[in-house]
């Protein structure tokens, strides 16, 4: 309620040990929740790692989400997507109970139909305006109970149900089970609404709980779940007699029929309180129930000392194998809810990694010819150190165990392109030294020395790029950040010192000859550039806005962004056909399954391949949604049968987390420019320096979302995702060094001489680093182009991004 003190909710016997009573104010009480739930999300982190390193998948990571009280699962190579569900949303809550004779559950059950039934006829014959809210008001009855008995779900909507058109009480149509007290599985919802009703909580004894056996028992051609009636205390609230936290071993093993079974040991105190148990049920049952379903409900046969048990379910292998590592792990301290979810089918993910190491190979050759034809054997020299940058940035991803994902490799081929602009600062510089006279050793000194600064400005803007991705991002955005910033360092390092190392080696004792610094076709490119880069900046000034007014005007004339899964939420597959589809054809076929709902369906890679994006219970995270999503997809795909439909990958991201991952976008943008702004102050003394650069950098951001709606009105639809603002944030990143090193450049001008203005200056020069600027651009230009053509789907809109972040920026 309102205006009313937390101590007056949370002040009780439960609470007591946390310090909190009557007296306490509203942020101790504040502070005392916190401090509980970063202790259940501590506990919650440590129990499915256990789970997750017993699973048996190489280089699982496992990872909590700061802030946000989610944990982050990868575990490559699963083939059985539904057994990882299983195995990180169990609870683990395992409780042993008494069980009562199905002649006492009797009379309350045939007293509840009774009722029931009553209340059903007296539904029937109330006229039809007793249906209406102002009626159902008065009666008290706002939730008419008839009403949810006749509802069909979506999985029963094209099922008769078994017993709805029996004769009987209510219960008598729903308990149909031949010999047994259970229910058929299409009346499950049916049955589920009765035991909530009113009429059920008043009718039962409090210690009365009827749960569901774990699996459906085939009698007479269906499917029957069993009800076992459980004693709980008199209040049906404390917790069971025996629980899950007397286990001490639990595995996997064989019952005397040979069938999967989970043998528990348990310690003293669980091995006194079974024995009495079982001791005081001898010719009754016992049931074994996790989750709040029940697994097995043996009858005692004698009592049971030493604490040894076991539990048999009608168990798989890998399922008793599965439920002995969670009992064994232990109970979560709060149930978990799996609201973001990938998962990519070994065929697609191949296909996807393979592709992009090509992508990285061909990435890598052109630099490396481009740099020897560019700078002859001085380009040798930068192709050693590139070699050497790959292997280091290779060994350190292994020896902390880092998966390197796709948007990993992404990462990897922009450092390979971004390694080599150190190299060309210090080429560049030592043949402007060369070109002033200077003697080789003294020109590679200064070149050197004098790009320094430069070097080590970018890669500290760069840097911090990676390390705001990493903090905010997730899951392929972290790896994509990972893989930037470990190829910053080694970068900076191989550029720095590995370089000048075998330069020096080479021209210890010699002459000029010894190693070139250009080739007949650079020697004079770019020399003595004279533009008026300034005075032409109205038109520069005319073009961007055009293009990026354009880009917003048809932004919303399509009705705004196109944004991927992560920003919007919903569910998205990958479907694989055995002939070339049409998208438009296959969405007209499943829109009736999906409800009406916004369906996307559209080419991915080949002709034969769609990916079917759906907000259809986009609200829903429950797995229950989830089953409902798959199900409509396959009834819609049911009418391609011919063509061999194949699910190549799902992902799954709510609505909480889509929201969340705007908000964390817009942030890393925000704290980004921040930063540079901080940055560039510190450096270089000026405030208007660094807010110049912020509105440059602002400038390209927008050109890149004006391009995505440009690029949509020619038939180019890419979608606006976690991988598009790492995408920004790159592009932000190569045009801080750029401007960076412009700013270095002005900075030792006026150093020289003071008496220049700044307006003298900024055309010498960008003059004077335009040659730098263009082999940059060539080097991270035909990087990306290469990743947009032979990358995958996958990482288009990635490429496309960046290819149009470079030109601009």
């Amino acid at each position: 309620a309102p205006n009313v003190p937390l101590n007056r909710i949370f002040a009780n016997s439960v609470n007591k040990d946390r310090k909190i009573d009557l007296n306490s104010s509203d942020s101790k009480v504040l502070s005392a929740i916190n401090k509980e739930e970063e202790d259940a999300i501590d506990r919650s982190f440590d129990i499915l790692r256990k789970r997750v390193d017993k699973f048996g998948v190489n280089q699982p990571n496992i990872q909590r989400v700061k802030g946000t009280g989610r944990i982050q699962v990868e575990l490559p190579g699963v083939d059985n997507p539904e057994r990882v569900r299983k195995l990180l949303q169990g609870q683990a809550k395992l409780e042993f109970y008494e069980v009562w004779p199905q002649n006492e559950v009797t009379p309350y059950l045939a007293q509840l139909d009774q009722v029931l039934t009553a209340k059903e006829k007296a539904a029937a014959t109330t006229p039809a305006t007793a249906a209406t809210p102002s009626t159902a008001a008065a009666t008290g009855d706002t939730t008419s109970l008839a009403a949810q008995l006749a509802k069909k779900t979506p999985a029963n909507a094209a099922k008769t149900d078994s017993a709805a058109a029996q004769k009987g009480g209510v219960l008598a149509r729903l308990l149909t089970m031949p010999g047994s007290l259970g229910v058929n599985l299409t009346d499950t919802a049916r049955m589920n609404v009765v035991l909530r009703s009113e009429e059920a909580r008043s009718i039962m004894p409090p210690n009365m709980a009827l749960l569901y056996l774990n699996k459906a028992i085939d009698a007479n051609g269906q499917q029957f779940l069993r009800l076992v009636a459980v004693k709980k205390d008199r209040t049906g609230t404390i917790a069971a007699p025996i629980s899950g936290e007397v286990v001490s071993d639990a595995r996997q093993d064989y019952d005397q029929t040979g069938r999967p079974e989970v043998s528990m040991s348990m310690n003293p105190t669980g091995a006194r309180k079974w024995q009495k148990m079982t001791g005081a049920n001898i010719g009754k049952q016992v049931a074994v129930v996790l989750d709040d379903v029940v697994y097995s409900d043996p009858v005692v046969q004698s009592e049971i000392s030493g604490g040894n048990t076991s539990i048999s379910g009608n168990f798989s292998i890998d399922e008793a194998q599965d439920l002995a590592q969670v009992l064994k792990a232990g109970k979560l301290p709060a149930p978990t809810r799996i609201v973001e979810e990938a998962v990519v089918g070994p065929s697609l993910g191949k296909e996807a990694i393979n592709q992009g190491l090509y992508s990285s190979l061909a990435g890598l050759v052109i630099i490396m010819i481009f740099m020897t034809m560019y700078y002859g054997r001085a380009g040798l020299v930068a192709d050693a150190a590139l070699l050497f940058n790959m292997f280091l940035i290779l060994g350190v991803l292994a020896q902390f165990s880092t998966a390197l994902t796709l948007p990993g490799i992404a990462g990897l081929i922009l450092v390979i392109a971004s390694s080599v602009d150190a190299n060309v600062l210090i080429f560049e510089r030592i043949r402007e030294e060369l070109d002033h006279g200077l003697a080789l050793h003294d020109a590679v000194n200064a070149g050197y020395n004098r790009a320094f600064s430069a070097i080590f400005d970018s890669n500290v803007t760069t840097m911090l790029i990676a390390i705001i991705l990493g903090f905010f991002g997730t899951g392929p955005v972290q790896s994509f950040a990972v893989t930037l910033g470990i190829g910053v360092l080694t970068s900076f390092l191989s550029a720095v010192y590995v370089s000048r190392l075998i330069i020096e080696f080479l021209i210890k004792g010699k002459t000029t000859s010894s190693i070139t610094f250009s080739t007949f076709l650079s020697r004079n490119l770019f020399k003595n550039v004279n533009f008026d880069i300034v005075g032409k900046r109205k038109i520069a000034y005319a073009v961007s806005t055009l293009i990026i007014v354009t880009g917003f005007v048809l932004m919303y004339v399509q009705g705004g962004p196109n944004l991927g899964v992560d920003f919007k939420g919903g569910r998205s597959y990958v479907v694989d056909f055995n002939k070339t589809m049409v998208p438009s054809d296959v969405r007209t076929t499943l829109e009736p399954t999906f409800k009406g709902t916004g369906l996307e369906v559209k080419q991915y890679g080949s002709p034969d391949r769609l990916r079917i994006t759906t907000s259809y219970l986009a609200e829903d995270e429950s797995q229950a949604a989830d089953k409902t999503v798959a199900e409509a997809l396959n009834q819609g795909l049911s009418k391609y049968k011919a063509d061999a439909p194949v699910i190549q990958s799902t992902s799954k991201v709510g609505a909480t987390i889509a929201d969340d991952i705007k908000r964390t976008s817009f942030l890393s943008l925000a704290l980004t420019l921040l930063g540079i702004f901080v940055y560039v102050l510190f450096r270089f003394d000026k405030w208007q320096y660094s807010m110049a650069a912020v509105i440059a950098l602002f400038h390209d951001a927008l050109l890149v979302i004006a391009s995505y709606p440009i690029a949509a009105a020619f038939g180019l639809k890419y979608e606006m995702d976690q991988i598009f603002v790492a995408a920004v944030l790159s592009i932000i990143g190569f045009s801080m060094n750029d401007t960076v090193v412009i700013y270095d450049r002005i900075r030792e001008y006026l150093r020289n001489d003071p008496k220049l203005t700044f307006a003298q200056v900024v055309n010498p020069a960008l003059n004077s680093t335009f040659s730098r600027t263009m082999i940059t651009f060539t080097t991270i230009f035909l990087v990306v182009v290469v990743l947009y053509i032979f990358g995958g789907e996958t990482l288009r809109s990635f490429s496309f991004a960046m290819i149009i972040g470079i030109i601009f920026g």
